[in-house]
C-alpha cells in the first residue's frame, strides 16, 4: 500500500509517435532518407512525404559505409568527429537511447563549432554505429578513450592504447600556435553541453590564442 504505481507500457501508438518526433529532428539536421529509416523504422517513402514534399530538398549524395573517413581525416576534422563521439558516449552512460543521444551529440557539437559544420548529420551516424556496433555495424570497431595527458576524450580504433600522440586535442594544442585554421575552428564560448574536459581544452585554446594579428606561420 502507499507504493508507486509502475508506470504504463508505452503502445504501438506511443512508439510511433517518438519515432515520428525522431525522424523530424533528424531531418531538420540534415539526415538522408536510408538513415532516418535506419534509425527510426520508417520506410524511406513515408518519410519523404512527410519531412520533404518538395524531391529537391531531399539531401543528396553518398554517405560513408565505414569509419575509414575518419582514420583519413586532417586533424581538425578527427578533433570535431571526437566532440561528438565523446558526448554521445557520456549520453548513452547516462541512459538515453542511441537515436536520442546522437541528436543530441550533434546539437551539441553544432553549438560548439563554427557554421559551415564539417561533419555532418549522416558522418556522425556512421561514427557512432562502429562505437557502439548498432545500426551499420555489427560490432564496435571504435572506442572513446580519454586521454592521459590532455583528459579529453577521443575516437580511437578498438584495442588502441590511449597517450598523447594519439589524441587529436594534444596535436591541436601543440600546433595551435602555428595554424590559423586551427585558432579560427572553435568559438570563444562553447556550449555547456559539450563534456567538461572537451571544454576545458577549448578553452585552453583560447587562453594561449595570440590574436588574429598574429602572422600565420
Amino acid at each position: 500500500a502507499g507504493g508507486k504505481e509502475p508506470s504504463p507500457m508505452p503502445t504501438r501508438g506511443d512508439r510511433h509517435l517518438r519515432a515520428i518526433q525522431l525522424a523530424k529532428q533528424l531531418a531538420a539536421l540534415g539526415a538522408r532518407l536510408k538513415t532516418i529509416h535506419i534509425i527510426t523504422g520508417i520506410p524511406p517513402r513515408q518519410v519523404q512525404a512527410l519531412f520533404f514534399p518538395d524531391p529537391r530538398s531531399i539531401p543528396r549524395g553518398r554517405a560513408p559505409d565505414s569509419a575509414e573517413w575518419y582514420h583519413g581525416a586532417n586533424l581538425i576534422l578527427r578533433a570535431d568527429a571526437c566532440l561528438i563521439g565523446a558526448k554521445y558516449r557520456q549520453l548513452r552512460v547516462q541512459g538515453l537511447t542511441a537515436g536520442d543521444a546522437l541528436v543530441l551529440a550533434y546539437r551539441a557539437y553544432q553549438a560548439t563549432t563554427q557554421p559551415p559544420h564539417r561533419i555532418s548529420l549522416d558522418r556522425a551516424f556512421n561514427l557512432v554505429s562502429y562505437i557502439d556496433g548498432i545500426w551499420l555495424a555489427t560490432a564496435p570497431t571504435l572506442s572513446v578513450l580519454p586521454c592521459p595527458s590532455c583528459g579529453c576524450e577521443f575516437i580511437a580504433a578498438v584495442g588502441t592504447v590511449a597517450h598523447g600522440d594519439v589524441c587529436p586535442f594534444c596535436k591541436l594544442l601543440e600546433r595551435f600556435h602555428l595554424d590559423h585554421r586551427i585558432q579560427a575552428s572553435y568559438p570563444a564560448r562553447a556550449t555547456h553541453d559539450m563534456t567538461e574536459r572537451q571544454l576545458g581544452m577549448l578553452a585552453l585554446f583560447h587562453l594561449l590564442s595570440p590574436g588574429s594579428d598574429t602572422p600565420a606561420e
